[in-house]
């Protein structure tokens, strides 16, 4: 596919990574990837590069991993004369400087059907409200977090048995095909961005470790949305004779929250059985 306009790509985390890789087959191929410096991870805290950086370098792309989106960052940025940018979960706000160095705007994959769920979250807070429907939406980035113009959406049923292990692939799949889908109409003009209804806006904040803590005599169906909702992330835990309990598999049935499997403090998995 011929592109008329050349892009720059600003992710970092697998979610991101994974988009880009469907943009490239679908024969979106950015002219930058930006993402964060290398980060130590593991037990023996090894710089590891992030998983865009990876499929960046897999790809030959040219690739800046600044620190931070300061004056020098953005001036490197600047240099590749990119017409536009997309941005998918890159973990750095963006000033206003860098929003307006694109000509034809910022374009932002946001996992919820926007105004609802604005923020770090969205795809946690669908399954913690028990929603059984979410989706993907591309909006125009503003200074105003996850405020811009909606210039696509798709929607995606949630089973009731399904959590965030399953439901994140589907969406990050949706999300980079809608993407793709929608591009040659954006960038030839004939898309008119609509704006968002403040008045439907709600928030989902960034995690807390603590979150992941389960009352286990709260109603079953909330703590089955917990552990939906942070199966991978946070995780869930409850504490038993003073002991913290990591679960790792759990169902739910007969109105029932069941934990299946558990990390006791200090040992291994194993089955659990109240």
């Amino acid at each position: 596919m011929h592109q008329p306009h050349k892009f720059a790509f600003f992710g970092t985390p697998k979610v991101a990574s994974d988009t880009l890789e469907i943009l490239i087959e679908r024969g979106f191929t950015p002219s930058l990837v930006v993402t964060s410096p290398d980060a130590p991870q593991g037990r023996g805290l090894a710089l590891t590069p992030s998983p865009t950086k990876s499929l960046a370098l897999a790809h030959n792309l040219p690739l800046l991993t600044p620190p931070a989106l300061d004056a020098d960052a953005i001036a490197a940025i600047r240099a590749c004369g990119c017409d536009y940018a997309i941005v998918v979960a890159y973990g750095k706000i963006f000033p206003e400087e860098l929003i307006t160095a694109f000509p034809l705007g910022v374009l932002n994959v946001h996992y919820s059907l926007l105004p609802k769920y604005r923020g770090a979250t969205p795809l946690e807070a669908a399954l913690l409200a028990g929603e059984r429907e979410t989706g993907v939406t591309v909006q125009k980035m503003v200074k105003e977090l996850d405020a811009g113009d909606i210039i696509a959406q798709a929607a995606l049923d949630i089973t009731p048995e399904e959590t965030a292990r399953e439901l994140r692939p589907r969406l990050i799949l949706l999300g980079a095909n809608l993407l793709a889908d929608t591009l040659p109409a954006y960038l030839s003009g004939t898309i008119t961005p609509a704006p968002q209804n403040p008045a439907n806006v709600s928030h989902a904040r960034k995690l807390k470790k603590e979150d992941g803590l389960l009352s286990l005599g709260a109603p079953a169906e909330e703590n089955w949305n917990k552990y939906r909702a942070y199966a991978d992330s946070i995780g869930t835990y409850f504490f038993e004779n003073g002991k913290r309990m990591k679960i790792t598999e759990a169902s739910f049935a007969n109105g029932k929250f069941i934990i299946e499997r558990v990390i006791p403090e200090g040992k291994r998995e194993m089955a659990y059985s109240a």
